[in-house]
């Protein structure tokens, strides 16, 4: 059977970024949506993350999700290096807690956009939610799975509220 093809592509600046960012993958298969994952360095491997970045698109890539730490500009490398939304996750890897991360990936200048993500786990969750949103402007079935998500999450404060109210009355 012939794999799906990828419509998300996942870079880490590290493999040690994979923790944080496993909400990602969790929500993307959530959504049933496919994705190849890689580690790349700005820095390090600046060759071979320019060619993540310009040939995504040709790929049938419709996001690119960056996790780094520390004061990388991962997200921001590739951000101008492609047409393609890059959404970016500060990772909390240095003495700073991850805000040198989201300085690094938020601080973006005019023309380079990079949608940050807030710093860690929530941060890598929202990347997912936010790329199938965008994927769903021209895929009804993952616009459907994304209706119904919002309604399970409602329903969950619902039931928690009835339950805190039940366990104030006793």
């Amino acid at each position: 059977m012939p794999e799906r093809q990828p419509l998300v592509l996942i870079l880490m600046g590290s493999d040690s970024d994979l923790e944080t960012m496993k909400p990602t993958l969790e929500y993307l298969t959530k959504f049933g949506i496919a994705y190849e994952i890689e580690v790349s360095s700005a820095h390090r491997s600046p060759k071979r993350t320019l060619k993540f970045a310009s040939e995504a698109g040709g790929r049938g890539i419709k996001a690119i999700i960056v996790g780094a730490g520390m004061a990388a500009h991962l997200a921001g490398v590739i951000a101008a290096e492609t047409t393609l939304p890059v959404i970016g996750v500060p990772i909390d890897a240095s003495p700073l807690r991850g805000v040198d991360a989201l300085y690094s990936t938020v601080q973006m200048p005019p023309g380079i956009p990079v949608a940050t993500m807030a710093i860690g786990p929530a941060g890598a969750a929202n990347a997912a939610i936010l790329a199938a949103q965008i994927i769903a402007l021209s895929n009804k079935k993952i616009a459907d799975l994304l209706i119904e998500f919002k309604k399970e999450l409602a329903s969950k404060v619902e039931k928690k509220s009835e339950a805190l109210k039940n366990a104030l009355r006793q």
